[in-house]
């Protein structure tokens, strides 16, 4: 292969915890030497040439190949960009550097500066620090606004920050309750396969200090916390958002078959460390070091509440298995079951089956492995009869080996709301889950959902608030607010909430309900240019949103229009899958089709039928006989 190799004159760039020589072809993470092959950083070198530009595969070959060159460009491009993306732990679902375009080619989407070649980064000082010294933290990198030179890009990004921080919930303490903030834990292993070992210690160190004393400590959850994996902001800026007293961060190292980590505990009121810890173990002993740095992190933060405070309990222990494998195996499910993917679903259940194989009676990996597939099923990337009766017998093992866990009893609960339609059983397994677990903010979010699928709103919102500052920072938190706000016909509210969270996150689908409360007060042109940003996976529009939207307004020509397009190709999505084409078929005057499709969503026993009671775009079926036989057979009938 011809490849062209020509680069930028000799310039030093910064994105995130990485440092690029161009002229050198050198990558570093954190100060530490990345190995990445030649044709991946060529692609890195035109990327950052251009950020934030679409940079076309037409471009990216005429730079990389020769023109008389003979070579099958398109496999090898694919291959170099997930090289690439495989060496700066990106994914192409969830881009935090290199963005897909479709049909167009590819934009580099994180701020980039450039230093001067002597320049040491942040990261490197921080570890060179003594261990155990009490040391001031200025900051985790350069401030990310100073990045952005131009005020015509800075202004709106602003706006919209200030938007979502004057509508999200401050945790604030109640009485002498504290709250601290794990950040996730550093992976200096160079290695970034090794994410899940890190991500899974910040998890564990979360669990480890939630469970200490929920009454005294608050622990913000980890959606919240990885929000700032890869933030260049300070770490005063970070407790002020996330409104916690203080910050435990750390990193970890990996060799062989040892492990150094090291943690430092930052109080907030003067961001001064009170204690700095390094430790070296094998990684057999990962669960106990845990355990240990959990518990050193409660004693530093007890001395400082004084005498007058009574010890907090220590003595409630996590479920651990008898191998390191087990434990090792599960950290990987649960990493690939935080991506919210189908993929990735699909990676975390085979993760937790291996750990279940490696050791049957590790109650934990059960609970994962139903979480895995009660979401799958919910989420509709698995047909509800093939997942739930896994999700549920893993559930029950889960509980037979271990009552105590919060996550497993989460999930018998979401089974009985979405399969069963039973919800007193649901209501029953969320309270337990919430008695075992205050700080499992999941629970107190799918509880707040199923209290408002039975229209009880009050107390929705209030578990939903609970939900929201255990994770101030998370979008599907967040929307779900939003999305009660909106069930209870709080229309205002709930498009001021959508906005905070599409002012985060444009691309978050579910947040692309705003059409909904726009539609309710009548603003249809906003409910269009909402909906024009909502894509099908493919990149296709949605177009049975478009046939709601101009069946509302009374444009029926249009919605007829919109249907026709949705029909040519909706070949491969299932009716029953979307609850837009029931609200379409509502909105057109189209009332049978309506009933009939809510009717076999009932009978495939689909979690679609549970918003029937307080869905405002069905209000038109109310008065159906039939329909309120629906809502009878699903138990959400007035009484």
């Amino acid at each position: 292969m011809a490849e062209k190799t020509e680069l930028s004159a000799t310039r030093i760039l910064r994105f995130g915890v990485f440092q690029v020589n161009l002229a050198a072809r050198e990558l570093r993470k954190h100060g530490v030497r990345m190995r990445i092959p030649a044709q991946p950083f060529c692609v890195l070198s035109i990327l950052l040439d251009r950020p934030g530009e679409i940079v076309s595969r037409d471009e990216m070959r005429d730079k990389l190949w020769d023109s008389d060159t003979f070579v099958d460009y398109e496999r090898s491009l694919n291959s170099a960009i997930r090289k690439l993306r495989g060496v700066l732990g990106d994914s192409q679902e969830s881009p935090r550097y290199i963005e897909t375009v479709p049909r167009l080619g590819y934009r580099f989407i994180a701020p980039v500066e450039e230093i001067s070649p002597g320049e040491t980064p942040v990261t490197e000082v921080r570890e060179q620090a003594p261990v155990g010294a009490a040391k001031v933290v200025g900051h985790r990198g350069r401030n990310w606004f100073l990045l952005l030179g131009i005020p015509a890009v800075l202004v709106p990004l602003l706006a919209g920050y200030l938007l979502w921080s004057r509508v999200r919930v401050r945790p604030q303490p109640a009485g002498e309750r504290l709250m601290l903030a794990v950040l996730p834990f550093e992976n200096l292993t160079g290695d970034a396969a090794q994410d899940y070992l890190s991500d899974g210690l910040t998890e564990e160190m979360i669990a480890q200090l939630g469970h200490l004393d929920p009454e005294h400590l608050g622990v913000i959850a980890r959606t919240s916390v990885m929000h700032y994996k890869h933030t260049t902001e300070q770490v005063g800026q970070i407790g002020r958002e996330l409104g916690v007293q203080y910050v435990l961060e750390g990193s970890l190292r990996r060799e062989v078959d040892r492990v150094r980590i090291t943690a430092q505990l930052v109080q907030m009121k003067d961001q001064t460390h009170i204690w700095s810890r390094q430790y070296d173990r094998e990684l057999k002993s990962l669960l106990a070091l845990q355990g240990e740095i959990a518990q050193e992190t409660a004693d530093e933060i007890q001395l400082t509440l004084g005498s007058r405070h009574k010890p907090w309990a220590t003595d409630r222990k996590l479920a651990s298995p008898t191998s390191y494998q087990a434990y090792d195996l599960y950290l990987k499910g649960r990493y690939f079951w935080n991506k919210r993917t189908k993929d990735g679903f699909h990676q975390a259940a085979d993760y937790f089956q291996q750990s279940i194989a490696n050791d049957p009676n590790y109650a934990r990996a059960y609970a994962g492995l139903a979480d895995t597939f009660a979401l799958m099923s919910s989420w509709s990337f698995v047909p509800q009869g093939e997942a739930i009766p896994k999700a549920r017998a893993a559930a029950l093992r889960a509980l037979q080996l271990d009552d105590s866990l919060a996550e497993a009893h989460t999930s018998l609960a979401l089974i009985a709301e979405n399969f069963d339609y039973d919800w007193q059983t649901a209501e029953k397994e969320y309270r337990r889950a919430i008695q075992l677990d205050p700080q499992y903010a999941t629970a107190h979010q799918w509880y707040a959902e199923c209290l408002s699928f039975q229209g009880r709103f009050t107390e929705a919102l209030e578990e939903s608030e609970r939900a929201r500052q255990l994770d101030p920072l998370s979008l599907i938190i967040a929307t779900d607010h939003a999305a009660i706000l909106y069930f209870a016909r709080q229309y205002d509210r709930a498009i001021e909430q959508f906005r905070a969270v599409l002012a985060m996150e444009p691309n978050f689908l579910r947040a692309h309900m705003l059409i909904y409360p726009y539609v309710e007060k009548a603003m249809f042109a906003e409910a269009l240019a909402a909906a024009s940003s909502w894509r099908y996976g493919d990149g296709t529009p949605v177009w049975e949103v478009e046939a709601y939207i101009y069946g509302r307004w009374g444009k029926q020509r249009e919605a007829e229009r919109a249907f026709a397009n949705w029909k040519r190709g909706s070949v491969d999505r299932p009716e029953a899958a979307s609850l837009v084409v029931i609200e379409a078929y509502v909105a057109t005057g189209r009332k049978e089709e309506a009933l009939a499709l809510i009717e076999k969503s009932y009978r495939e026993h689909s979690n679609l039928v549970t918003t029937l009671k307080v869905e405002p775009a069905l209000d038109p079926l109310r008065g159906d006989p039939r329909f309120q036989e629906l809502l009878r057979h699903i138990g959400l009938a007035d009484h």
